[in-house]
């Protein structure tokens, strides 16, 4: 299968703003101010950047450029109604980037907006509850056979076509959505619950799933963060899990003209974050194993954690998209399943590399 190479980056800036159209009474038409992020996903064509190697950086100059005019500003001198969707707009609008796939607004850590070229919002809603709970299926001596507990959180993800609105679902409306949810999750543990006898991240997203998607057609995907390095996606058919892992690393970008730094030895504390789809396990309610997957991966995070990347066999340049590549060529036997890598030098900057059907599931 063609695989597909997105560049990322992400942008803050700060500022104040009303909300308008909502309802008398809604706390977000009263002055107030977000810590905002915007993020930009765009297919780069080769030669776009002034060398190999220099897109992200380059996306995030041009992103810069675009985000600066909102920072430390009232909104609603710049935009009658500063939605999250309509900044995003207005974002897409003065972004000069070729291949833009969406570019997305997050208001709140917890909450944002991600639109296509089309129109097409994706909207999520993220939300933590704390629970206990035991696998009873595992192997004796897995360590998730005995009881435990996690901090989960859980984002709700609607997709809907805008065609020119101003807003999707309110972010409020989400939460209330969620609610009776909350109350029956939050300091319960997870075995009690009916359904919920054998509570993995995959099949409590399909039990999300199930009691959510009725009341909300635009329900798009549940994703369960069992912990803040692993969880899974579920869409109704098809499940995705991700596994998370952090590395330091050195390098030299030969190709960037001299005076730039980056051609000086330098480094970087990377993200990367492995998605693998599979089918579920009906025995052990999973797809692949957390532990599995980073015990798999091992060998390889063993070469890059604390090395000099551009010294590694096989990858004389060290760019985030030519590292995705090489990591891809290096695991992708001993993890079959393995179909998406997301990889950050920095926060929000970096490269997302798909060969699988699904696609990028936003966010992550």
């Amino acid at each position: 299968m063609t695989d597909r190479l997105d560049y990322l980056a992400a942008v803050p800036f700060e500022a104040a703003c009303q909300i308008p159209i909502l309802p008398m009474g809604h706390r977000s038409r009263r002055l107030h101010g977000h810590s905002f992020l915007a993020r930009v996903r765009a297919a780069l064509h080769a030669g776009w950047a002034p060398f190999p190697g220099g897109e992200c950086g380059t996306l995030t100059t041009a992103l810069s450029a675009a985000v600066a005019p909102l920072d430390y500003q009232f909104l609603n001198d710049r935009l009658p109604v500063p939605t999250d969707e309509n900044l995003a707009r207005w974002v897409r609008r003065n972004l000069e980037v070729p291949g833009l796939a969406t570019v997305g607004v997050r208001s709140t850590p917890d909450t944002g907006a991600e639109l296509t070229s089309s129109d097409h919002c994706h909207l999520w809603h993220r939300f933590r509850f704390e629970a206990a709970h035991r696998l009873p299926h595992v192997p004796a001596g897995h360590p998730c056979g005995r009881m435990h507990g996690h901090g989960f959180e859980v984002i709700l993800h609607a997709d809907q076509e805008l065609a020119g609105q101003d807003m999707g679902l309110d972010f409020d409306y989400l939460a209330s959505l969620w609610a009776p949810l909350q109350a029956e999750l939050h300091h319960a543990c997870l075995n009690d619950l009916a359904g919920m006898e054998n509570p993995t991240s995959e099949l409590l997203a399909g039990w999300i799933w199930r009691r959510l998607k009725p009341e909300q057609p635009a329900l798009s995907w549940v994703s369960v963060y069992e912990t803040a390095t692993a969880g899974c996606h579920f869409d109704g058919v098809n499940y995705r899990i991700w596994k998370e892992l952090r590395f330091e690393a050195a390098l030299r970008l030969t190709a960037a003209p001299a005076g730039d730094g980056r051609r000086r030895l330098h480094g970087h504390s990377y993200l990367l974050r492995l998605h693998l789809t599979a089918p579920l396990d009906q025995t052990l309610g999973w797809t692949v194993d957390y532990g599995d997957v980073k015990a798999l991966f091992t060998p390889v995070y063993q070469r890059l954690d604390h090395h000099r990347l551009d010294e590694l066999p096989g990858l004389a340049e060290a760019d985030p998209a030519r590292l995705a590549r090489w990591i891809r060529a290096e695991v992708v036997a001993a993890l079959p399943q393995l179909d998406r890598i997301d990889l950050f030098e920095t926060p929000g900057t970096g490269v997302s590399l798909c060969w699988g059907e699904l696609g990028p599931a936003l966010p992550a």
